[in-house]
């Protein structure tokens, strides 16, 4: 009828307008505001989109509402507890830390203690107090020259090109008041990276950026030459990310820069891809190979890899290469399948991966079956924001937490989901310098301290009020999950049943859970 209606007024509307003009000369504004429409309208009448060709000129309201949707569901609609990825309650925790003011909320929690999925823990009466050393963590092996005694809580992998140069600068500045580590991301180490001296934790993606060769294999002169720097701390091999496993990245043409393509070693104005596995190894045995090269190059700084766990018997078969060959890793990052990202297939993000949670105890048992849990830190990377959440994958294996977007925020970030189009609101994931001048960096660098050593203070304080003395006193036994609207239960019930020391390699009588995965486990292959 709508349709029909327009056919009707067009034609007439114009002739009015054109007898009111001729007559009468205040009409000419009617015929500004009208005729544009009338245009408008019959485009759509010819268009192939269905709800603009049913209703012309009316459905351009309906993409309008559509577009801003995003932005009136997060400030006008969203619960401060529904949001996602990350809450408005969290947001605002983060914010408040990282502004160095008050944390405290009133009238009690708001949350729904008895829904499936709350996590708490048990307090003691006689509390405990963790003193300060414990906040720092030795990370290096028996075959690490050069441990590095890392804060418990770091700056996860962000590249330069997914975040701005400001951004960049921002967290390493902070990172080097605070005393902690930044992690460059796989896009290699930039200017912005070295501008304030802040300790580096190296990562090399699939394509090597900053020390490759013109055919996209590793260079071992230029690694070497940038490895041995004081600035790098430890050398992180990322195998996979958590919101892409098993996907190779792009970089647009439009955000890789002359600075990003000096940086990466590639060519400017042209999309950066980089593969999905890496070529220098296919095997466990090649990728233990490749950690003790790295290692030599390095000058004996540690070296880890970083992964999502997704078949566990690939994970076992790097494990049994560390048995077999006595090449070992010096720290594993797990990254969980909820970790974040500049750009990700949706369904990768959605459907693929380990989460956190269930991937921590994991990684910790295959390691202690092996008999190397000792040897080797476990780093917790995926949707670490306060210091809960560094209790909770803390007590499920891990002994260090790396976050990103939590230090976004603390730079700015509002969560606006812009992160890919080159175009965030506050410069925090863009190449546009108009935007990312919008950054501060030495008001953001004093933003990322604060929230640091806030999260820190109470991550020490929530385990002390569980009557412990040292983060490492945590278990899977201090975590209550409630898993329907039932009792809670702890934690270690809903993982994979424990392991002894070695008991992969000296025990025949293994749980059944771990028994067939194991025996798929091969160093030969993954």
């Amino acid at each position: 009828m709508y349709r029909q209606l327009f056919y009707f007024l067009t034609p007439a509307t114009l002739a009015l307008i054109a007898v009111l003009a001729i007559f009468w000369l205040p009409a000419l504004w009617l015929l500004i505001i009208w005729f544009p429409l009338a245009m408008v309208g019959l485009h759509d009448l010819r268009c192939q989109t269905n709800v603009l060709n049913n209703y012309p000129v009316l459905g351009h309201l309906r993409y309008m509402l559509e577009f801003v949707r995003p932005e009136l569901r997060q400030y006008f609609f969203e619960s401060e507890t529904s949001g996602r990825p990350f809450s408005r309650e969290k947001r605002n925790l983060i914010n408040a830390r990282a502004d160095g003011g008050s944390d405290t909320s009133p009238f009690g929690t708001i949350r729904d203690v008895e829904a499936p999925g709350y996590n708490f823990s048990g307090h003691a009466i006689q509390p405990g107090e963790v003193p300060d050393e414990d906040r720092r963590i030795l990370v290096g092996g028996p075959q690490c020259r050069r441990p590095y005694h890392a804060s418990r809580l770091n700056i996860s992998a962000m590249s330069f090109g997914s975040l701005s140069g400001t951004a960049v600068e921002a967290m390493n500045q902070g990172a080097r008041m605070g005393g902690f580590a930044h992690d460059t991301g796989e896009g290699a180490i930039s200017p912005y990276h070295e501008k304030h001296g802040g300790d580096l934790i190296w990562e090399l993606g699939t394509a090597y950026f900053g020390c490759r060769t013109r055919e996209g294999r590793f260079d071992p002169e230029t690694f070497r030459d940038k490895a041995r720097g004081a600035q790098v701390r430890m050398i992180e091999i990322k195998i996979s990310q958590g919101a892409k496993p098993s996907h190779g990245g792009l970089l647009p043409a439009a955000k890789v820069n002359k600075e990003i393509a000096e940086t990466r070693q590639i060519e400017a104005g042209q999309s950066c891809p980089s593969p999905a596995s890496h070529p220098e190894f296919s095997t466990p045995r090649e990728l233990l190979d490749f950690v003790a090269r790295l290692r030599e190059l390095s000058d004996g700084k540690p070296v880890g890899i970083k992964l999502c766990i997704g078949k566990r018997s690939e994970f076992l078969s790097i494990c049994r290469a560390m048995a077999e060959t006595g090449i070992w890793v010096d720290f594993i990052t797990v990254d969980g399948a909820e970790g974040g990202t500049g750009a990700a297939p949706e369904e990768f993000s959605d459907s693929l991966g380990a989460y956190i949670d269930e991937a921590l105890p994991f990684v910790d048992n295959a390691l202690r079956g092996v008999g190397l849990r000792e040897h080797i830190r476990i780093i917790a990377s995926g949707k670490v924001a306060l210091g809960y959440d560094m209790v909770v994958k803390t007590a499920l294996g891990a002994d260090m937490c790396n976050a990103a977007r939590a230090f976004m925020f603390a730079v700015g970030c509002i969560q606006a989901r812009r992160c890919h189009t080159n175009r965030c609101p506050t410069g925090v994931t863009t190449q546009d310098p108009k935007r990312a001048r919008a950054i501060h960096v030495p008001t953001k660098a004093e933003r990322v301290r604060q929230y640091h050593n806030a999260t820190l203070d109470s991550f020490a304080a929530l385990t002390g009020a569980m009557g412990l003395s040292r983060f490492d006193e945590l278990s899977a036994d201090h975590i209550q999950h409630r898993s329907a609207y039932a009792p809670s239960q702890p934690a270690s019930h809903f993982s994979w049943p424990e392991l002894g020391r070695r008991q992969l390699l000296d025990d025949d009588t293994l749980p059944e859970p771990w028994q067939a995965t194991w025996q798929h486990a091969h160093v030969d292959r993954f």
